[in-house]
């Protein structure tokens, strides 16, 4: 009996301009077999759901997916946490700790990617209190490069540089991740917010409510829809922001979507896992087939990299499906996209044109030039290296990390290296 499945098929990230070029793609449905496969191979990086934009999973011998693995759920009331496997996905828990009585504090956008994948790319969620998705990791088990489980805790000397570790440290089995008491939220869409306002009242309009998302196509001078979701215990939302009216309509965050496969809107109160989403689980999520970027900047920043990026809309939008803007909380994670700082997220759904979305990526980033943009790992982006790693104050204890976790560096690619270790 062989102890795990595999194929050497060719197999494409979730918007298919990503072909992996493993030799062999194992699926192992244990913990005792992901340790075996990760042992024997040469080099080893881990797919979750696909969701990357880059090369940041590939590798040129053994990928491994844990989407085999036994779902484990295991909620633990009196210390407030669940342990799950490192295969499992937001919309895999989600249900089951809301039956519970229990929520995560975030969740992504998406509730089909893997929280593996969401934890170790430093996704985030959006809300001014509300750190990025990895802050709730409370502890880790990972294969490490000699097939050993290595456990780690909040708290332990290597635990922050540990969580966010774009895979370069081992492979994630296991996690232990903070709950909170299960929750209502309210969700109303607000229409054609001009930009000046909300250039002028940004802090304002983030704080207005648990988690609120800007979406906008960067045409003319409004932003399309306002997102905001609002604790169902601070009452009805208010009947208009600063002028914009609630959508009588079913939104969708790309105009002319099919607004009905999104999370429930127009006022009406349902659980948190039906809500923070953007999408309900078990849907489709955004156009498919696209590509995506993400720009993080100081939150006192936001005012001016809004400006910024309005002034030079007209040299990047025709290339976008849309962007979202949102706020994300500071963190102690070393690799965090908000280690150390309150965020702004500047999101970009763009069209699949290589070239052309290419060329609008560093549109943005030179527009973002001046507030030290860090981009989101497993999204585009034309930075430089050096440039990215000068961008984090705990990079060298990384490095230092990985090097004494990994010496031979089995769980290393060419985008991991050049990136952080050239």
């Amino acid at each position: 009996m062989r102890a795990y499945s595999d194929t050497v098929a060719p197999v494409r990230n979730w918007a298919g301009n990503i072909t992996f070029s493993a030799a062999t793609i194992a699926y192992p449905e244990t913990i005792e077999q992901l340790q075996a496969i990760v042992q024997a191979a040469q080099k080893v990086r881990v797919l979750g759901f696909g969701h990357s934009f880059n090369r940041i999973a590939d590798t040129p011998d053994t990928l491994v997916s844990l989407r085999n693995l036994q779902r484990r759920i295991e909620i633990d009331s009196d210390a407030r946490t669940v342990t799950i496997d490192g295969g499992a996905s937001y919309a895999d828990i989600a249900p089951a700790l809301h039956a519970a009585g229990f929520a995560l504090a975030n969740v992504a956008s998406l509730p089909n990617i893997t929280i593996a994948g969401a934890v170790v790319t430093a996704t985030h969620g959006s809300g001014d209190s509300n750190r990025n998705l990895a802050a709730a990791v409370r502890g880790l088990r990972l294969v490490t490069a000699s097939g050993d489980i290595v456990s780690l805790s909040r708290g332990d000397a290597d635990f922050a540089g540990a969580v966010v570790s774009l895979g370069a440290l081992g492979v994630i089995a296991e996690m232990t991740l903070d709950l909170v008491p299960t929750f209502d939220i309210r969700q109303t869409v607000y229409l054609n917010l001009p930009v000046a306002t909300v250039i002028d009242n940004i802090h304002t309009l983030t704080a207005r409510a648990y988690s609120v998302s800007h979406f906008t196509r960067w045409q003319g001078d409004s932003v399309d829809q306002v997102w905001v979701k609002a604790l169902a215990e601070d009452g009805e939302p208010a009947a208009d922001i600063l002028g914009a009216l609630p959508a009588t309509a079913a939104s969708h965050p790309i105009p002319g979507m099919d607004g009905s496969t999104c999370t429930g809107q127009f006022g009406v109160a349902g659980p948190w896992h039906e809500r923070l989403f953007h999408f309900s689980i078990g849907n489709a999520a955004s156009a498919g087939a696209e590509l995506q970027s993400e720009l993080f900047v100081a939150r006192a920043d936001a005012p001016a990299a809004i400006a910024a990026l309005h002034a030079v809309q007209d040299q990047f939008s025709p290339a976008l499906f849309v962007s979202e803007i949102r706020s994300v909380a500071a963190d102690d994670l070393w690799l965090s996209s908000a280690c150390r700082q309150d965020t702004i997220g500047f999101h970009f759904t763009w069209k699949p044109d290589w070239d052309t979305t290419i060329a609008a990526v560093g549109v943005a980033e030179r527009a973002l030039a001046p507030f030290a943009p860090r981009p989101h790992w497993a999204k585009l982006f034309t930075l430089a290296p050096d440039v990215v790693r000068s961008r984090y104050p705990r990079m060298p204890e990384f490095k230092a990390l990985a090097d004494r976790m990994d010496p031979e560096g089995k769980f290393r690619n060419d985008f991991v290296t050049d990136l952080l270790f050239a």
